[in-house]
């Protein structure tokens, strides 16, 4: 603890008084001696690694930055705050198998922190883990980013400022032919609040599988158990089971997606829920058209199935109205009508999306349409700089409240 205190002390003074104008001066160089190095990496090798020493000094160090302000408008009370996230990274080089990440991230608020918009203040390790590979096999030990699949049931949820990451073991193989196979005990969840707030951490005994095939023509068959045991928020524990096909011919593209849950270990419910997706898209020359349905349904009153780790941002509409607390639904499940439209024009990336949403059992919610919700994305890059505007209204129907978001970021690595 003591040396972690030390880190991160270290890290947000050099954030305050030298980083900017370290990375400002760096760019400079990397500018003027670019083609130099270019050259000079063409016309000799690689220096051999023979030690930890060359590991480290060969090891590749990178800066980034992401600002942003996200205005929040609930029901005409609005809040806004600006942050930026500053995230040093150090990978080194592998030695006889062996190597090693860290990363620190550091997100400071510009303006007045008000609430209702996720992105705490703090300084914190993101990643350190040791990793080892042999052959098809690659393992690794420690503080890590695991994104399975469409990170509908495991993700980073990395659209925030402070990322989800695993405490724990993972390993990788590939050594079946066109066969991916994971598996991961997770000791630990650095969620999103971060760690100064209570929730900010979650101790589980928690053990993720996936397998996935690519030797279909048609697409991907992949299937999943996460087993969740968390042991400080009982009501996250279950045990999922379920496959996803997902492909594309030509100009179509399809998804689809079954899973069962039921509740496990410390949790006190008893109940036993389904997910259900179809997904379809096609490409009209230059946009994209798609439409899905997705189902996180309920057992009656007992429980429904919900997404603890999932990346939630990602689904549902971007305004977070059915977050659950975290578990990624609500009483008497959710239906998701959605359609999407998408295109690129001059390298600028255009989004459109719709959700309906409605409850799978409106006996138990008390509700029947819960809402809608509309949205639009635009992004792109400037002189280097990933620039974009993402903006969704939420129309509360029986759930809720009428709720717009409106966010603008600017992110750029060195």
């Amino acid at each position: 603890m003591k040396n972690q205190k030390l880190l991160t002390t270290t890290f947000q003074t050099v954030l305050q008084r030298r980083t900017l104008a370290l990375a400002i001066g760096a760019l400079g160089a990397a500018s003027a001696t670019a083609p130099a190095l270019a050259q000079e990496m063409t016309e000799t090798e690689a220096p051999a690694v023979t030690s930890v020493g060359d590991a480290l000094a060969q090891g590749e160090a990178t800066l980034s930055f992401r600002a942003r302000t996200e205005m929040v408008d609930v029901d005409g009370n609005d809040v806004d705050l600006t942050s930026v996230k500053t995230r040093l990274t150090f990978a080194s080089a592998a030695y006889e198998g062996f190597s090693t990440l860290i990363e620190m991230d550091d997100v400071t608020h510009i303006t007045e922190f008000e609430g209702g918009v996720g992105d705490p203040e703090g300084t914190e390790v993101n990643q350190a883990y040791l990793a080892y590979t042999t052959g098809a096999t690659t393992f690794k030990y420690g503080r890590q980013r695991i994104l399975l699949d469409n990170q509908r049931f495991v993700g980073g949820v990395g659209f925030r400022q402070n990322e989800q990451t695993y405490d724990g073991f993972s390993a990788s193989n590939t050594s079946l032919e066109d066969t991916t196979l994971f598996l991961a005990r997770i000791r630990n969840v650095n969620r999103i609040f971060g760690e100064d707030s209570p929730v900010g951490d979650h101790t589980n005994d928690t053990y993720l599988l996936n397998a996935k095939y690519t030797g279909l023509s048609a697409g991907a068959l992949i299937g999943y158990a996460y087993l969740i045991d968390n042991e400080d928020a009982a009501a996250f524990s279950t045990d999922t089971y379920g496959v996803r096909f997902a492909g594309s011919k030509s100009d179509l593209s399809y998804a689809l997606e079954y899973a069962t849950q039921s509740a496990a270990a410390n949790n006190p419910a008893n109940y036993d829920a389904d997910y259900v997706l179809a997904e379809g898209s096609y490409k009209l020359g230059t946009i994209t058209l798609a439409a899905g349905y997705e189902l996180l349904g309920a057992d009656g009153a007992d429980g429904q199935f919900i997404t603890p780790l999932a990346t939630l941002h990602k689904f549902q509409g971007w305004s977070d109205k059915f977050l659950g607390g975290g578990t990624g639904n609500i009483a008497g499940g959710i239906e998701d009508v959605y359609l999407t439209a998408g295109t690129s024009l001059g390298g600028v990336k255009l989004a459109l999306n719709y959700h309906q949403l409605s409850s799978d059992d409106s006996s138990v919610s008390g509700m029947d349409k819960l809402g809608s919700e509309a949205g639009f994305l635009v992004a792109g890059k400037l002189a280097g700089v990933n620039l974009s505007m993402k903006y969704s209204s939420y129309s509360a129907d029986d759930f809720s409240v009428d709720t717009n978001k409106l966010w603008l970021t600017a992110a750029a690595q060195f």
